[in-house]
């Protein structure tokens, strides 16, 4: 191993931990000033006993992820550091083999591994963070049977994807990079469209929304807004937990709004009809279609970097891995190094995404006869019944939200 480029990658992550770390005591200590009293422009929408337990959640939310975020550090700092990561590539290898669907398996196994130390952090959210603040509703029988389907899926799916990447590599040495990109994106647009009619209803009950006032008059903002849905699915999330949402997935003929059961219970049907409206303004403003011109452009930029990183010796003998090892080397170091970069690039495509909610948003007034009232008042519900932080630090928000702040949306709405 290289000691400068192991120098470097500890640099790189301490930097990244730092800034984690540092955001996240930024935004505890807003949400600590502000502790005491509502903001002035909720104070009729939430009670006293309601906020300050959205405050506490916030608090707990974020002690848990600060100790995630340094253990999280740790582990891969020790993985990658010590050598590990090459030892560990070099024993699977040895038992499974180095053909397409072994090298396939190797890099799988390893993604494995990277993950199990999570596991324990995602049982105390679920079974501690969210239980103790009523949100939790899954018993421990279906989330160990949600873990189970997840695995299952990402052998039947991720092994196939990762051999014909290693095929790609060995029929086409030079440009691999190229059209190795273009099978995975291909792939993911198929994702898109088989994801909520294939794979999700494993995990959740996606039924059409029941015929009645409701639904008619959903289907009518639809026409309105020259949306044809002939359906509208309602998902079983109350079984998981308490929290609630709304989505678009899929493009073309193949798109569909979904509404999680818990929304359906907990806004009036203008208030559904104001959310519906912002998601169909997603795709009025052909918001889909430009995240996936991005989407393309930075997974070309990503494996064209690794195509290049696949012809420099110095990286794979820097890391403990031997050269003439392949494309599984590349892949894995890429999965873990490149977030140390991305990190920073985080607020730009989150300035992106708050410009498409912004405009969402827009539309859905417009739509509801430019009256901003309903979607006021269902971002302040919704708000309130997911207990979310009303004070978020304005460095911390802009770092990490894909979605502006509710008082940014509002100011929007009413046009200040």
């Amino acid at each position: 191993m290289s000691l400068t480029l192991v120098i470097i990658f500890l640099v790189l992550l301490s930097a990244k931990t730092i800034a984690e770390l540092y955001l996240s005591q930024l935004n505890r200590k807003e949400v600590q000033a502000n502790a005491d009293q509502i903001p002035e422009a909720f104070r009729d929408d939430i009670d006293e006993e309601t906020y300050r337990k959205s405050v506490r959640y916030t608090l707990a939310k974020n002690a848990h992820n600060r100790i995630e975020t340094i253990y999280s550090a740790i582990i891969i700092g020790l993985v990658v550091a010590t050598g590990f990561l090459a030892w560990l590539f070099d024993a699977l290898t040895g038992v499974l083999g180095t053909g397409v669907w072994g090298q396939a398996l190797v890099l799988f196994s390893m993604m494995i591994v990277l993950y199990l130390p999570s596991i324990p952090f995602d049982y105390y959210d679920t079974f501690v963070l969210e239980e103790k603040f009523d949100f939790n509703t899954s018993s421990f029988g279906l989330w160990i049977m949600d873990k189970v389907k997840a695995f299952i899926f990402s052998v039947l799916i991720g092994v196939p994807v990762l051999a014909l990447l290693f095929a790609i590599f060995d029929w086409l040495p030079n440009t691999w990079w190229f059209w190795g990109f273009v099978a995975f994106f291909v792939i993911q647009l198929l994702l898109m469209v088989l994801y909520p009619r294939v794979i999700e209803p494993f995990f959740y009950k996606l039924t059409p929304l029941e015929d009645g006032p409701l639904k008619e008059r959903l289907l009518k903002l639809g026409e309105r807004a020259g949306f044809s849905a002939n359906t509208i699915l309602v998902k079983d999330g109350s079984t998981r937990s308490k929290h609630s949402n709304a989505y678009f997935t899929g493009f073309g003929r193949f798109r569909k709004i979904v509404l999680y059961d818990t929304l359906v219970e907990q806004l009036e049907p203008i208030e559904l009809e104001s959310v519906l409206a912002h998601e169909i303004g997603h795709y009025k403003k052909g918001h889909i279609p430009k995240l996936l011109s991005i989407s393309f452009i930075t997974g070309l930029v990503h494996f064209a970097v690794m195509g290049w990183l696949a012809t420099q010796v110095w990286f794979y003998k820097g890391f403990g891995f031997d050269p003439s090892s392949g494309m599984g080397p590349i892949l894995l170091l890429f999965l873990i190094l490149s977030s140390l970069i991305t990190f920073w690039t985080g607020p730009l495509s989150n300035r992106l995404s708050r410009k498409y909610e912004f405009e969402a948003d827009a539309f859905a007034r417009a739509l509801m006869g430019d009256d901003p009232l309903p979607l006021v008042k269902s971002l302040r519900k919704l708000n309130e019944k997911n207990l979310g932080n009303l004070t978020p630090h304005p460095t911390f928000s802009n770092f990490y939200y894909s979605h502006p702040t509710i008082q940014e949306r509002e100011a929007a709405l009413n046009g200040a």
